[in-house]
């Protein structure tokens, strides 16, 4: 994580927690050449607009006082989503045995993805999946990314 997500995200977790919010995510990126800082959040029961934006106002001022972003940039708050991307370990934990999506870097066994229910991470960031009855792992080098599937 850069410098700049850390220091966003230890000003804005206790601010989303003091709307029932959890801090979900923090990204800074560059896009169609400007510069968005993207927080999502997650709380049981799912996130509203009203939640957003909450958070969003709260968080503003205080961003502006600590001032951790010396260029202008775009400010979004929004939901994590429903097929959110996993990438802390205790995401893993939270989300085992539901459906997942592994996206390869490269083809295995054929596919750039596969989709079962998830079965663990190691430390070494190995995903094992159930993919239709058949236990498959992906070391991490293989991994570009774990995002929640949802079943219709």
């Amino acid at each position: 994580m850069s410098k700049v997500t850390e220091r966003v995200q230890a000003l804005a977790e206790p601010v989303a927690a003091e709307y029932g919010c959890e801090l979900w995510d923090v990204e800074y990126v560059r896009e169609a050449g400007a510069w968005y800082l993207r927080l999502y959040i997650d709380k049981p029961g799912g996130v509203s607009i009203d939640d957003c934006e909450a958070v969003s106002r709260a968080l503003d001022p205080v961003l502006d006082e600590a001032d951790p972003i010396p260029t202008s940039y775009i400010f979004e708050v929004s939901s994590a989503g429903a097929e959110r991307v996993l990438k802390r370990p205790g995401d893993f934990e939270r989300f085992l045995g539901e459906q997942v999506e592994v996206r390869h870097y490269q083809p295995v066994e054929g596919a750039k993805s596969h989709v079962g229910a998830l079965l663990g991470r190691t430390e070494d960031g190995t995903v094992t999946l159930d993919v239709k009855g058949r236990s498959m792992s992906f070391p991490a080098a293989q991994v570009a990314q774990v995002r929640l599937r949802m079943t219709i």
